[in-house]
């Protein structure tokens, strides 16, 4: 999986945010450092749910585990939000983005 992608499409959501990462030539190292939160935290809730619920389909435990991790990313990105937004990022375009670019199972 490409967490570091999933973060590259999250940050440009937010042109203001990705500018600046651009700007100051951090955009690599945050790419990098959230792409590795995003991973350990999905291993993290696959396992935990891998215990909470052992009778459960891998595939699905894996996918509601990404859901959890981006959640929980998304909450502790510092994004800056635009007028017109309604939160500092959107779940429901993160899980869009995954579907369309995960090869069918």
């Amino acid at each position: 999986m490409q967490y570091k992608t999933i973060v590259l499409e999250l940050l440009e959501q937010n042109p203001e945010t990705y500018d600046q990462l651009l700007k100051n030539r951090t955009l690599l190292l945050t790419l990098e450092r959230y792409g590795s939160q995003l991973r350990d935290s999905h291993l993290a809730w696959k396992e935990l749910l891998a215990q909470v619920r052992p009778a459960s389909n891998e595939s699905q435990i894996a996918s509601e585990a990404l859901e959890m991790a981006l959640k929980d990313l998304a909450d502790s990105l510092p994004l800056a939000s635009t007028p017109d937004e309604k939160g500092p990022l959107s779940l429901d375009a993160a899980m869009a983005y995954l579907r369309r670019h995960t090869p069918p199972a």
